[in-house]
């Protein structure tokens, strides 16, 4: 698969990152963290990794794009909310007039 991390083209493959992270002890997770084999890395020592680039040249996004596009399992940061999704214009009119919630 083709990708642009920090504004340079790789083709990468499933096979290739796990190949490349073959051997790698993974870092302290202290935010966004991807899964690769039985390990769970984070998404800037993964890019480093793979690009070979600093990591202050891309981002934690590019590289989670990337990984989620050849099927590997992403996580955010392990101490982020949860979202919390917004109410629709109906279940904010029931609201209004007194309807129990919906997520109650």
């Amino acid at each position: 698969m083709r990708c642009v991390i920090a504004r340079y083209p790789f083709d990468l493959t499933k096979n290739g990152v796990l190949a490349s992270m073959k051997g790698i002890t993974p870092e302290l997770v202290t935010g966004e963290s991807v899964t690769i084999g039985r390990r769970r890395y984070p998404v800037k020592q993964v890019g480093q990794v793979l690009t070979r680039q600093d990591p202050r040249d891309f981002t934690a996004a590019e590289v989670v794009r990337a990984m989620t596009r050849l099927g590997f399992t992403c996580h955010t940061h392990p101490d982020a909310a949860p979202v919390r999704v917004a109410a629709t214009p109906l279940q904010t009119a029931s609201a209004l007039l007194g309807a129990a919630p919906l997520d109650a």
